[in-house]
């Protein structure tokens, strides 16, 4: 089953926990504190691996989270580190953060990566938070929450060459007659349920990779019939076959046909018009075919060649392959549309300012006030709530990032319940 396009759960190891430790030596008054650090937790990468072919793998697991740091120990002994989770997928693959999310990593070489879910770091032990004032201070972190997000995966074909046009035009026959390819044919439509994929070599030593693709039919870009599992490939593709039936026997017009592919295409994506097309009219064998032919490019508005083939008989293969090799050494490799602005899309981690960078306020139906927003919720868990010193320590953050006052302001009184994740706190005066 060839699998393309798939949603998944990704998360990065949490931080180890740091640790509240003190030294018991002999000879060393009052002894100090001691507690080590937490190791940081493990990133999901996702790499490259040349010998898949599909997604296939993920429908069974969807789910993938990066184990966490080891916890800080006694004696200033820090934590280990976690080894990052190499997440293996095809050449092709394209990550996006949600349905409509941006472009996170285009991976197309062998061995390539991409950290799609960055470790939180390791918790600080007591030691760390050693001053004049406070020298043995019973106070530590506990590690910072990784980074979690549901992505979709997409395969797009990596091919030189992409066979297009409507269901049984012989594209999978024509692959198979010029290729080691070996894709299953069918007299019906859509006997092409999946891409499948050639090496081509020409006589005089020029190779190509060549996919011959789901056949295309009228609304493919908005879904209907293979759709968009066809049309997500055909954007890696330099040069673009358009395969058609110059026979006729299914009662197509052959220019309407032309004209309804390459409608498609440009509803998809418009940057797929910037790619050079090669015609082919296959099955010149037929009857009617010459006659189809004649006023196919009658009809044909540019002054575009038109290769007359038969894929059964290999009539006019030899000069059709020559021609795309030589298009292929003028053309160079197109950018994925999603990634055309590279400056929005080459940096993955960054920065952002939004509403919930801080705090958010609303109120539950028993009337509790509810604390929300990526920073606060952060800050929550990786506060230790056994220490008291953790716990004024969290008090007096809140109170830094304006909690109290915002509070006040939405009419909190003394007594009111705050609620934070599934905590809650008593709001005092």
């Amino acid at each position: 089953m060839f699998v393309d396009h798939v949603k998944i759960y990704v998360k990065g190891g949490d931080g180890g926990d740091g640790m509240v430790a003190f030294r018991r030596e002999k000879f060393v008054p009052y002894g100090g504190p001691a507690g080590g650090d937490g190791g940081n937790g493990a990133d999901v990468v996702f790499e490259v691996d040349e010998g898949l072919r599909t997604l296939m793998d993920f429908r069974y697991q969807r789910h993938f989270k990066a184990p966490r740091g080891e916890h800080g120990m006694s004696k200033n002994k820090h934590g280990k580190n976690a080894e990052d989770m190499i997440v293996k997928v095809p050449p092709g693959t394209v990550i996006t953060d949600g349905e409509d999310g941006p472009v996170l990593a285009d991976l197309v070489e062998h061995g390539q990566q991409a950290i799609i879910a960055r470790g939180g770091r390791g918790g600080r032990g007591n030691s760390r938070f050693a001053s004049s004032k406070n020298p043995a201070p019973e106070l530590s972190e506990k590690g910072e929450p990784g980074i979690e997000r549901e992505i979709i995966l997409e395969l797009k074909v990596l091919a030189d060459v992409g066979l297009v046009g409507f269901p049984s035009v012989g594209k999978s026959t024509l692959l198979s007659v010029v290729s080691s390819a070996k894709p299953k044919i069918g007299n019906y439509h859509f006997t092409t349920l999946a891409p499948n994929l050639g090496m081509v070599e020409t006589k005089d030593g020029r190779s190509f990779a060549m996919a011959d693709l789901p056949g295309l039919i009228e609304g493919a870009h908005e879904g209907v019939g293979l759709g968009h599992q066809f049309l997500r490939h055909i954007e890696r593709t330099r040069v673009i076959v358009h395969v058609i039936d110059m026979s006729g026997m299914e009662g197509r017009d052959p220019y309407e046909d032309y004209q309804i592919i390459n409608e498609e295409l440009e509803q998809y994506n418009l940057r797929l018009t910037e790619r050079p097309q090669i015609i082919v009219a296959n099955k010149m064998d037929m009857p009617d075919a010459e006659e189809n032919l004649k006023q196919f490019k009658e009809q044909l508005e540019e002054d575009a060649k038109v290769f007359p083939i038969s894929a059964i008989t290999r009539r006019g293969l030899e000069d059709l392959l020559f021609a795309v090799a030589e298009l292929l050494e003028v053309t160079p490799e197109f950018a994925l549309a999603d990634l055309e602005d590279e400056e929005e899309n080459t940096v993955l981690y960054k920065h952002e300012s939004d509403d919930e960078a801080n705090f958010v306020i609303t109120r539950d139906d028993d009337g509790a006030y509810v604390l929300s927003g990526s920073s606060i919720e952060r800050l929550f868990k990786m506060t230790d709530f056994s220490y008291d010193q953790s716990i004024r320590r969290f008090a007096r953050q809140m109170r830094g990032m304006g909690v109290d006052d915002a509070l006040r302001e939405r009419g909190a009184e003394n007594g009111d319940i705050v609620r934070i994740l599934n905590f809650e706190f008593e709001f005092i005066e």
